[in-house]
């Protein structure tokens, strides 16, 4: 028959195993994660937070054009606001980039993209 041992001392108490590290795949893994999720919200969903979207606005709606000839920036606006550049939307064309296509429908045209979104709107200025 064997004596059981005598208790250990605080002194002789096995050491806490260390706690584990972190492995650097482990943080490669997030750190490309955490890219694509950045890439994503710049692609898809910043410029519309940011109005860099193009507004697609529809026949009846009125927008406000404002920039140059060759960026110009549309916001969607309420057709009573008597703002400077108002326009009221009369057609809009899917697809096309064909400002021709408004000739019959409008004074002016106004092609916009974004992405592989791309259209015409046929628009009129509205009187004060």
């Amino acid at each position: 028959m064997t004596t059981p041992s005598a208790p250990l001392t605080p002194e002789q108490q096995p050491a806490a195993p260390a706690p584990a590290k972190k492995s650097g795949a482990l943080k490669k893994v997030g750190g490309v994660v955490v890219a694509i999720v950045v890439a994503l919200a710049v692609k898809f969903g910043l410029p519309f937070l940011t109005g860099e979207a193009p507004v697609h606005a529809k026949a009846g709606e009125c927008v406000v054009v404002t920039g140059s000839d060759n960026d110009p920036k549309v916001d969607g606006e309420d057709c009573s606001s008597g703002k400077a550049d108002l326009f009221k939307v009369v057609k809009v064309y899917d697809n096309t980039f064909d400002v021709n296509k408004c000739a019959e429908d409008s004074e002016q045209a106004l092609a916009q993209q974004w992405d592989a979104d791309k259209f015409v709107l046929c628009i009129n200025p509205v009187k004060k």
